[in-house]
């Protein structure tokens, strides 16, 4: 008798990523909310206190693993966002009355939507835009919008600051400012030898992925903002010159994946002893005799001298190998594209209709006691968020989780003293929110005490119950708008990033057909080409998950994705075979064209953008 599969939208709801504990992220976590609301409780600047504990706690859902560099952007960002959100919040809330302040919440929830569609770091940065806004405006205060600005950066700075003075546990192997850049290449040569094992089996398109990831990773790791142009330590260049040498064993793995014949277990052996050689800080070592009998392996045996070379060197390597970096011209054509439109038009919707309601609820005094309408905007800014996970998902894992939140806090509340409790929950709830943010439920969880211990300890009386309500009613409105009909496109974004990754691998196989001799440039493509395409799966996944009434506009979607995907697996076999023999087999030619006619037949059921 067969299994019954639950449905994708409810697989997802029920998924929890796995992984260690981030022991130095739960150190930080602990040591920013709860003591920056002790720091503005103790000489008597409470509320001040309780919005630098706000920043903390929402870089804290941003402080994930990477290097110190990209910290600076992934938490800083989005922390700016919060503070000029919470300015232009409080300034409208004090100067405007209901109809007006929604007009430019609605307003700024259209170009905060917008942005999000740019990258990662964007989209954060839109949500605490619309957090800040929703918090200034809906929680009157008596301190000046300027003062709740600084406050709410004195508490994302300060996570930050630990974030970068904190060495991370056993990474004092060489310069520990640099272990995030260390861990990430590391991984880059564990996924090539972890496909090479799985080359010829069926979990070998699964490694591919895994190596991907790793690469998209690390590249994003070493390619963080800095103060110069140029790369300035002796560790930091070496690391760099490490992660240039993965990029030739990368694609010949890739290409003994294309082949389809499993190789000895001796060929994962190198990458494995590069792999703890960066761990270490230390030489590779003696690596394992070549065995050159095939183009694919001919090439990654002359990887590995390449890579020994450049661990011994330690010279740095071109910057050009980390990828195109997006400049304010694609950050600008993501926002305006269909995916931004989309995205822009759904999330102003929500957030206007969400302060209105708030401002009619807090009007007739359904709050009761509270003064304060911030929940139910803020509410629905996570909602709507699609790079959270599909719809239903996060609207069951809002519910459940706040409903577990508030009940939690309720009993809490009635035993802990104030405001000593208080201060302590927070403390805790910080720490905790790292590892919460594996799963959707279990940070709304967290989160929803934390909130609720900050009002109380800014003077509202307990509110769990009207919060619940609040959360079940974003969760209708956002259901509801979800599905109403749009001027754009239904599934731009995943169209958009399709698109993109149509024209990364067109440019890759337009430079490997041309027999260019630039490897470094013909790296940079296929690291371009394989990025827009992970990007791509990512949202198709995330489309696919969907309720099927908006599941069924993204239909055949994945489809392309597999044709694009086989075309760049073949051109990076091309290339392999090009720089060995000079000419390409009849295997090669056949499965290119076919690979070609696949990916035009699939464009036709699923269409992209005209810009692609």
């Amino acid at each position: 008798m067969s299994r019954l599969a639950a449905p994708l939208w409810l697989a997802h709801a029920l998924r929890v990523q796995r992984g260690p504990v981030p022991w130095s992220a739960v150190t930080r976590g602990g040591l920013a909310a709860g003591p920056s609301l002790l720091a503005g409780a103790a000489p008597g600047h409470t509320a001040l206190g309780v919005l630098a504990a706000i920043g903390a706690m929402l870089a804290g859902i941003n402080d994930r693993p990477g290097s110190r560099r990209v910290s600076v952007e992934r938490l800083g960002v989005p922390a700016l966002a919060g503070a000029l959100g919470l300015l232009a919040g409080t300034c409208a809330g004090q100067e405007l009355a209901a109809v007006p302040l929604t007009v430019v919440l609605t307003l700024l929830g259209l170009a905060a939507g917008g942005i999000s569609a740019v990258g990662a770091v964007a989209s954060a940065a839109g949500t605490q835009l619309l957090v800040g806004a929703a918090i200034g405006a809906g929680m009157p205060a008596a301190e000046s919008g300027w003062q709740r600005a600084l406050a709410f950066l004195a508490g994302a700075g300060w996570l930050l600051a630990l974030r970068l003075a904190l060495p991370t546990p056993g990474s004092l192997a060489g310069d520990f400012r640099f272990d995030g850049e260390r861990a990430a290449v590391a991984e880059v040569y564990d996924a090539i030898a972890a496909l090479l094992d799985a080359v010829g089996t069926e979990r070998a398109t699964a490694r591919r992925a895994a190596l991907t990831a790793a690469l998209d990773h690390a590249q994003d790791v070493l390619a963080g903002p800095r103060l110069r142009r140029y790369v300035g330590s002796a560790t930091e260049r070496r690391l760099h010159a490490q992660f240039a040498a993965a990029l030739p064993l990368a694609e010949a793995a890739t290409a003994l994946l294309w082949s389809g014949e499993p190789v000895s277990a001796r060929a994962a052996e190198g990458p494995r002893r590069l792999a703890a050689a960066v761990r270490g800080n230390t030489g590779p070592g003696p690596l394992p005799a070549p065995h050159r009998s095939a183009p694919a392996l001919r090439a990654l045996d002359d990887a590995l001298l390449h890579a020994a070379e450049a661990f011994d060197r330690g010279e740095s390597a071109d910057r050009g190998l980390l990828g195109h970096r997006r400049g304010a011209r694609d950050a600008l054509r993501a926002a305006l594209g269909t995916g931004g439109r989309e995205y822009g038009l759904r999330v102003s919707v929500c957030f206007g209709a969400a302060a209105a309601i708030a401002q009619a609820l807090h009007h007739t005094r359904w709050y009761g006691q509270h003064q304060h309408w911030y929940w139910l905007p803020a509410t629905t800014v996570f909602l709507v968020k699609p790079d959270l996970g599909p719809l239903a998902s996060r609207v069951l894992c809002r519910a459940a989780g706040t409903v577990l939140g508030a009940l939690v806090f309720a009993g809490l509340a009635a035993l802990l003293p104030r405001p000593a409790g208080l201060i302590a929950l927070v403390t805790v709830c910080g720490a905790l929110v790292p590892v919460a943010t594996r799963h959707f439920a279990a940070q709304t969880a967290v989160v929803t005490v934390l909130v609720l211990a900050l009002v109380m300890a800014g003077g509202e009386p307990q509110a769990s119950v009207s919060r619940i309500g609040e959360t079940l009613l974003a969760c209708a409105l956002v259901l509801l708008v979800g599905h109403l009909p749009m001027p754009a496109q239904r599934g731009g974004r995943v169209r958009a990033r399709l698109a993109a990754a149509h024209s990364a691998a067109h440019a890759y196989l337009v430079h490997v057909l041309g027999e260019c001799d630039d490897r470094a440039e013909r790296w940079a493509l296929r690291r371009e080409a394989y990025r827009t395409l992970a990007e791509a799966r990512g949202a198709i996944a995330l489309a696919a998950a969907e309720l099927p009434a908006l599941a069924r506009h993204t239909a055949g979607t994945d489809a392309v994705a597999d044709a694009l995907e086989r075309l760049v697996d073949t051109t990076t076999a091309c290339a392999v075979h090009l720089d060995d023999t000079g000419r390409l087999t009849p295997r090669h030619i056949r499965q290119l064209r076919a690979a070609l006619d696949e990916l035009e037949l699939q464009q036709g059921e699923a269409p992209l953008p005209a810009a692609a």
